[in-house]
């Protein structure tokens, strides 16, 4: 299918130049620059979400289902620090992830993250000159399906963008909270500890609709998941950009998310333009 069809175009002119779009963009703008954040509701069109959600639902059970105890950076705890450090916090964790090898080319929603006018909407919006699509082969293009008891502690990306689009959700629970920007300067480890404690009042809450779609700066705020109840599952597809050309995530990381790790992952380690905690 092509990009055009999967958004809604009437109220996302992304593909057209001129000031509707030239609006869009500096609403977004204004979003993430107030804190890291924009969604745009009901960017999906209706035949657009149906095709996406249907390649979502017929390969969730490919997905990596994993559970176990991670902080905030997936990694693993340093005695050398004090007991009540961030990155000795840790919280259970129960998640399914579909990797990206899942999602071939011709499919709707590799289809839409490969597209140059959606990339370039997205990079627009991010003010970003260095801004590549995610090299890694198993975390481009993934979907999160999430059953119930299912959710995703505090945590920050590897990636540096993160676009998600709302697919399905679960009957109850799901919600999105985030601490936005705790670490764009350093690592803040105050703040954290007080957003993983929860005395901390920068943290929002977000109930995302199928079909909204939402621009994030994950790499520099804290975030998680609520817990979901109910039979029906919550797809969320995640969509991610670089700011370092072939990186890819570390890992420690692919191996809890996706249970597994390629070549690549070893080769790669630790290229980013950073040096925030993974």
């Amino acid at each position: 299918m092509d990009a055009q069809h999967l958004i809604n175009m009437d109220r996302f002119p992304i593909f057209e130049e001129g000031e509707n779009r030239a609006a869009l963009v500096k609403q977004v703008q204004a979003d993430l620059a107030d804190d890291g954040c924009a969604v745009l509701k009901g960017f999906a069109s209706k035949v657009g979400l149906a095709s996406m959600l249907k390649e979502a639902d017929s390969v969730a059970h490919k997905g990596h289902k994993s559970t176990g105890r991670t902080n905030a950076y997936f990694t693993q705890d340093d005695p050398c620090l004090p007991h009540d450090h961030p990155r000795r916090q840790f919280f259970d964790r129960s998640n399914c992830f579909v990797p990206a090898d899942n999602f071939p080319p011709e499919g709707p929603l590799r289809s839409l993250y490969e597209n140059v006018v959606f990339s370039g909407f997205v990079k627009n919006c991010l003010q970003e000159d260095a801004f590549f699509p995610y090299a890694d082969p198993l975390a481009d293009v993934i979907v999160n399906a999430a059953e119930e008891g299912n959710g995703f502690p505090w945590h920050f990306d590897t990636n540096n963008f993160t676009v998600t689009l709302a697919l399905q959700n679960a009957d109850d629970g799901g919600a999105f909270e985030y601490a936005p920007n705790v670490r764009k300067g350093d690592e803040n480890f105050a703040e954290v500890a007080r957003v993983l404690d929860g005395s901390s009042d920068l943290v929002k809450t977000l109930h995302l609709e199928p079909g909204d779609l939402q621009i994030f700066r994950g790499r520099y705020s804290l975030h998680r998941v609520t817990p979901l109840s109910g039979p029906t599952p919550r797809y969320v597809a995640i969509f991610s950009w670089v700011d370092q050309p072939d990186m890819v995530a570390t890992p420690e990381r692919c191996k809890q998310l996706y249970g597994r790790v390629l070549p690549i992952h070893y080769e790669r380690a630790g290229l980013r333009s950073d040096e925030f905690i993974d």
